[in-house]
């Protein structure tokens, strides 16, 4: 099988050329982030995660994290060595906050970074993946006294965190948790009730786990009105602020899932002894939900890099099997000898679809990672303003349209290999079975094309969304100066063209409030946004690579245009042929009765 092998010479193209490192490491705060400073740490990156992390990824599938006697999870072998060197290496805290421990780094770099990661192994990164959305949720609404105890440790990765939201009866309606939290004389709450789902809720990495609890007070009103949340460590700390006693709360059981096997996703009950779990409240009661969409929009962005991850690893395993397996010869060749099935228009077609819509996916977490940067650190307030405007419209297509492509990309995967494929020795299958929750997690893509119709679309009255449009014609006029652009240009002006059109059309069911009707063409309308944002910057991708910049040769630059080229012409016509069912409205899907 073939390990995984970062592709240094894209994440470098598409981090200063489609993304603006340089830009970036303008910004106050990001100075020593230039690209050359940049393009070492990422060379070293993946070395790293190519001799570390890639070797686990199969005997971790293999193994699985375990539940042992004693109610402790034990991941499996060579896991707790890697994850130290992992954090002895300041990986874990690359793009963390230097003032809590951190690398200082742009999240721009974070994320290429993370995409390592997750390309190398996406069970073992899920850990960092919910560590770093604890960081953000403590960082931004902890008390002083919880940040100085806990944030560092979480920051540098000595210590995990993880998210409890899910209860057997509270999925995606957060509001009907039931887990509860009673408050003591000294301030601290005690917390009872159980969490399922609950994405590396115990481990034998780190000397404590840092969960933030979802709950409701006794006389917090109903709904996600009622929602705290809480920090609840796996072992409170002694006088020296060093893990002591063992919490209240124990391991019920771990998920026999149909992928992420190393990813211990466990069932954890609190106050199982009776005292109640000890947590602490971050921010203020009631302010739950607000806190949570913290940790959440970070982790939306997250898991849409699992599908560009998990895309770029199928890929580089379709295309060795292509070139090694031999397998017919070629309809109306002269040869009469089997060649490598890579020489097969089929075949052909599914590794540029596969090398397309990673390159795409790519672009666009590294431009939405760019926005995070300047939404974050620009000096002008209306620049932080208008790139937290943008960031919001883009991590539910971010998240949605890669987890969707992801899963299809892994499949096509195991599609080039054939029968193959279906066999698990050859690798392939994992990665259809790690892909699929993606789009599960983090709010599942109909809840994300919900917020994208319903909350994103009508922002500051569409002026959000058209922007974005506007911009997006703005690449129209450098491809004309490259005829070999022509059809590309022709099928993305009709391509955003359509988008204007839906966008209008959902817009005005929605003025009209016939919601039936936006929301049963919210996911179609998702796709086919993600799509044309995917052809908008395969296209500035093109015209970058026609400029030759000094750092990258022929060869790939003739490639880069090539695979952007594919994408215009093959892949961004379907976003029109989505306009049908956009405007088709909801009636018919109220007329079938299934009950019946």
């Amino acid at each position: 099988m073939t390990a995984y092998v970062p592709r240094l010479e894209d994440h470098n193209f598409t981090l200063n050329h489609v993304a603006d490192l340089e830009q970036i490491s303008k910004l106050n705060g990001y100075q020593h982030a230039d690209p050359d400073t940049v393009t070492t740490i990422l060379d070293e990156a993946a070395r790293f995660f190519s001799e570390v992390m890639a070797p686990l990824n199969r005997s971790g599938d293999e193994t699985g994290s375990k539940l042992g006697a004693d109610g402790q999870v034990v991941t499996p072998e060579g896991f707790k060595e890697a994850y130290q060197k992992f954090v002895e290496a300041g990986w874990s805290a690359a793009h963390m906050p230097a003032e809590w421990g951190g690398g200082g780094l742009p999240y721009a770099v974070g994320v290429v970074i993370e995409e390592m990661f997750k390309s190398a192994n996406l069970a073992f990164s899920l850990c960092p993946l919910l560590t770093h959305g604890a960081v953000e949720a403590v960082k931004q609404h902890a008390s002083d006294e919880l940040k100085e105890t806990y944030l560092e440790k979480l920051v540098t990765g000595e210590w995990a965190g993880t998210m409890n939201l899910t209860e057997p009866g509270a999925g995606s309606d957060v509001g009907a948790l039931t887990t509860k939290a009673v408050k003591q004389d000294d301030g601290s709450y005690r917390i009872f009730g159980t969490k399922i789902f609950i994405t590396w809720g115990d481990q034998d990495l780190t000397d404590n786990i840092i969960h933030l609890v979802l709950a409701r007070t006794p006389d917090a009103p109903p709904g996600t009105r009622g929602i705290s949340m809480f920090l609840v460590p796996k072992f409170l700390l002694d006088d020296a602020g060093e893990p002591g006693e063992r919490n209240d709360y124990k391991i019920v059981s771990i998920e026999h899932k149909l992928g992420i096997h190393a990813s211990p996703t466990c069932v954890i009950s609190f106050g199982d002894g009776g005292e109640g779990a000890t947590g602490y409240l971050v921010g203020e009661e009631m302010q739950g939900m607000r806190n949570m969409f913290t940790m959440m929009n970070a982790a939306r962005i997250g898991v849409g890099m699992e599908g560009l991850a998990i895309s770029e690893a199928a890929y580089q395993r379709a295309l060795s099997y292509a070139t090694e397996r031999i397998q017919g010869r070629p309809i109306g060749g002269d040869t009469t000898d089997s060649v490598a099935i890579v020489e097969h228009p089929d075949v052909r077609r599914m590794l540029l679809t596969m090398r397309a819509y990673t390159e795409a996916m790519r672009c666009l977490l590294y431009i939405t990672a760019e926005i995070a940067d300047f939404a974050t650190h620009a000096d002008d307030e209306s620049v932080r303003a208008s790139s937290m405007e943008r960031l919001s419209l883009l991590t539910p297509i971010v998240k949605a349209w890669s987890t969707d492509i992801g899963v299809e990309m892994a499949s096509m995967g195991v599609q080039v290999h054939g029968g193959m494929g279906y066999v698990e020795e050859t690798g392939a299958a994992q990665y259809l079975r790690d892909s699929r929750i993606a789009p599960i997690y983090e709010g599942t893509n109909g809840i994300q094309a919900i917020d994208l119709v319903l909350r994103k679309l009508p922002a500051e009255n569409g002026a959000v969304v058209s922007a974005l449009i506007t911009e997006m014609t703005e690449v129209l006029t450098k491809m004309n100066d490259y005829d070999d652009l022509g059809p590309f240009r022709d099928e993305l002006t009709t391509a955003i063209q359509g988008l204007a059109d839906t966008s209008t059309w959902i817009g005005e069911r929605l003025r009209e409030r016939d919601l039936d009707s936006a929301l049963a063409a919210a996911t179609p309308y998702l796709r086919q946004f993600g799509t044309v944002i995917g052809g908008w910057l395969m296209a500035r991708a093109a015209v970058a690579a026609k400029a030759e910049p000094a750092e990258h040769h022929e060869e790939f630059l003739k490639n880069k245009v090539l695979t952007a080229r594919f994408y215009g012409e093959h892949l961004l016509p379907t976003a029109n042929g989505l306009i049908s069912t956009v405007k088709a409205g909801g009636s018919l899907l109220e007329e079938i009765d299934f009950e019946a």
